[in-house]
């Protein structure tokens, strides 16, 4: 991609993240912005929405030492589905007016503990520029399956045991993510010779236990790929649906489930009829096609 040649000295990308209270999450998206930087060369920050640092107002001012008349930021959400992160609480952390009514707060006065009400204001008189989110772009398929090629490559079976795919998201209250992973799963399914499925960790369903339980009953399988699709791990991809799929012990598991987003983090804890192999591969991460995905979105925007 020939980026550079429409750069402009005033203008800077800051990439979104949620934040997390794990190291991953932020060593994956120091890669990400590195990439980033060396196949766009525009002057990048990453900006999280809490508990990392630097806030997205920090990566404001960031951005304003390191670029001389900067008078325009492009803030690219590192979401792949739309969501009260991207919609709501993103605009208002920039300054922008929330694109729907908040559910959790309909009048729009947060409690004073409120992540919305303790962040900084960002302090600029240039233009800012919101991107949606990746949605369900066909090189996320891509990826999916050099995850599973990467999982494959590591199963103790033999390469004819019958093999069934779970495409695991997170969830949510809203349609959102499940319109998201609908799609995806239904672009992943016409190219996959296997047979597959998908399943949510919380908040909506098919559960992760519902999905694997009927596809193994359906399909007498030997072994199972599950594939986080998620950007970064964290407590979800390291705990949660390891804890669902059988992984880990339940002391293992014993952690906060109060990361601020308002909700109980319950997961369905049916189990998992399934005494087979199951193979869980990273997830998306700091991949290359994901790097292409985001300085492509960018670069429509140039």
């Amino acid at each position: 991609m020939d980026t550079n040649s429409k750069l402009s000295n005033n203008t800077a990308v800051i990439l979104v993240s949620h934040g997390s209270t794990l190291p991953y999450a932020e060593e994956v998206f120091t890669q990400i912005k590195e990439k980033f930087i060396k196949a766009t060369g525009l002057a990048t920050e990453i900006g999280y929405m809490k508990v990392s640092e630097p806030t997205i107002a920090g990566a404001v001012e960031i951005l304003k030492d390191e670029v001389d008349d900067l008078d325009r930021i492009i803030a690219l959400p590192v979401f792949l589905a739309p969501g009260i992160h991207t919609n709501i609480d993103i605009p208002q952390l920039l300054g922008l007016e929330p694109l729907e009514e908040d559910p959790r707060c309909p009048d729009g006065n947060y409690p004073p503990e409120h992540y919305l009400s303790i962040a900084d204001d960002v302090d600029f008189d240039g233009e800012i520029e919101l991107l949606e989110s990746i949605g369900p772009r066909d090189e996320l398929l891509d990826i999916i399956d050099k995850r599973i090629g990467e999982a494959l490559s590591e199963s103790k079976l033999d390469e004819d045991a019958k093999t069934g795919i779970l495409l695991v998201t997170h969830g949510s209250r809203l349609n959102y993510n499940k319109e998201f992973a609908t799609e995806l799963y239904n672009k992943f399914e016409k190219t996959c010779d296997l047979p597959s499925s998908f399943g949510f960790m919380e908040l909506c369903g098919p559960s992760i236990p519902e999905s694997i339980n009927k596809l193994v009953d359906e399909n007498d399988l030997e072994r199972l790929v599950v594939v986080p699709v998620f950007i970064a791990p964290g407590m979800h991809t390291t705990h949660d649906i390891p804890h669902i799929l059988g992984f880990l012990e339940a002391h293992e598991h014993e952690h906060s489930h109060d990361h601020g987003h308002d909700h109980d983090h319950s997961h369905d804890l049916t189990p998992v009829e399934f005494d087979g192999e199951i193979l869980y591969p990273q997830p998306i991460k700091a991949d290359d096609i994901l790097i292409d995905i985001l300085a492509k979105m960018v670069d429509e925007k140039l």
